[in-house]
């Protein structure tokens, strides 16, 4: 192997080592956010709103170091999908973070309010299927598993399911008084954070499958799309109106 392409080889293990490591940080923040949210834990809260600050460095360093190989090495097929998938991922990445500082955030907010049993319960399993999510997502990455990344959409059901009975909850701990209407507000807010990483997840494996395949979910729209557009002409084509304006 030619030694300028055993270094570019080597510049993409360590893009994807840093993409790895980014995704650990956040699924570690999942859980610290979740405790920080149900003990009232205000030392905590600040130190996962700071501890933001290495995301974001970690972040805008993955960045520069895909633009730097895409603008001296000058991909192509795979090694380029890797890249741009990395750039994809990075701020997914980045954007679930952000989401547990809204957590922290939102128990700020919320604090010296008592959850029922019922809502806190529901809150530790989003927060563990968000967690499991984000876990699988970055296994399909890292394995470079399209099936997995596929399967994660599917998967993502549950924490959907989840987040439909804790607006349950919330309604009726509003209805019962036991929690006012701006806790309310806050608790729906949070609820929702979790969903999105979620999603972020989803999107995260449909990255992969991208990135192993060269499809993307988006691409069955648009062949839609153009076959739509190709029908609808050919019946405006045929249609008496254009025969008409034909023989004229």
């Amino acid at each position: 192997m030619p030694e300028q392409r055993k270094t570019f080889h080597q510049e993409l293990d360590e893009i994807r080592d840093d993409i790895v490591r980014l995704g650990a940080l956040v699924g570690e923040v999942i859980p610290r956010g979740t405790d920080v949210l149900l003990t009232n834990n205000m030392q905590g809260a600040q130190a996962i709103i700071e501890a933001d600050d290495e995301l974001d460095d970690l972040s805008l360093r993955i960045e520069e170091h895909c633009y730097h190989v895409l603008a001296l090495q000058q991909p192509m097929a795979s090694d380029l999908r890797s890249i741009v998938t990395g750039l994809w991922l990075t701020g997914e990445l980045e954007r679930s973070g952000d989401l547990m500082v809204n957590v922290a955030k939102g128990a700020r907010r919320i604090y010296g309010v008592t959850l029922d049993p019922k809502l806190r319960g529901l809150i530790e399993r989003m927060s563990e299927e968000a967690s499991r999510l984000m876990k699988l997502a970055l296994d399909a990455y890292a394995e470079r598993n399209a099936s997995l990344g596929v399967a994660i959409d599917d998967i993502d059901d549950a924490l959907d399911t989840l987040h439909g009975d804790y607006i349950e909850a919330i309604f009726e701990s509003h209805a019962t008084n036991d929690i006012g209407l701006q806790a309310s507000v806050q608790l729906a807010l949070i609820g929702r954070y979790y969903e999105r990483i979620g999603d972020h997840a989803v999107n995260i494996g449909q990255r992969v499958q991208y990135m192993v395949t060269g499809w993307l979910p988006e691409q069955t729209g648009a062949a839609r799309l153009v076959a739509r557009r190709s029908l609808e002409a050919e019946i405006g084509a045929e249609s008496p109106a254009s025969e008409a304006d034909s023989g004229q």
